[in-house]
């Protein structure tokens, strides 16, 4: 069974999608500031990668088909690292002070020394490029920790949800941020 690919692979191609090296930079809506802005649907890639991550990290190989699933790799892989942060805390309040900070943390870009998939990923080809990489990241880092927050701790306030912590053991791709 393969693993599943974004369904915005075909919304790549638009003019108003910028690509920096093979990394398609799509819209989502946030409340963050940064370069992205909204989409026409309520659907976006943060959604996409929330409802894909349990499914997807079953997998240990994923076949690329575009930049929309480079964006995908990259979300589930954070998403991994919020959730090891996450099994240590309990209460919402310091879960959201944690997932932040990680959020807002120094991280590597693609072409950096120590980015874990520089074999996948293009390095940015100029400053202004990596510049906007990094805000991009940035605000895709932060959004996605705000609504993996939301789901994690859906029903009781100061427990998280087990169902979501179950999969702090699993790598997706023997990979980590």
């Amino acid at each position: 069974m393969p693993a599943y690919h974004s369904t915005f692979l075909a919304e790549e191609q638009q003019a108003n999608n910028r690509v920096i090296g093979n990394l398609v930079l799509l819209p989502f809506h946030t409340k963050f500031r940064g370069p992205t802005f909204p989409p026409d649907q309520e659907y976006d890639i943060i959604e996409e990668t929330l409802d894909l991550f349990r499914a997807n990290s079953f997998f240990r190989n994923f076949e690329i088909k575009g930049g929309a699933d480079r964006l995908l790799i990259y979300g589930i892989l954070f998403i991994s690292d919020c959730l090891n942060k996450l099994n240590k805390t309990t209460s919402v309040k310091d879960a959201q002070r944690v997932l932040m900070n990680l959020a807002l943390d120094d991280f590597k870009l693609p072409g950096d020394i120590g980015f874990p998939l520089n074999n996948l990923y293009l390095p940015p080809s100029g400053k202004n490029e990596a510049d906007l990489l990094r805000a991009y990241l940035q605000q895709f880092r932060q959004e996605l920790s705000e609504r993996l927050l939301t789901r994690v701790y859906q029903g009781e306030e100061d427990v998280p949800s087990k169902h979501w912590l179950a999969f702090t053991k699993r790598r997706f791709m023997n990979k980590s941020l």
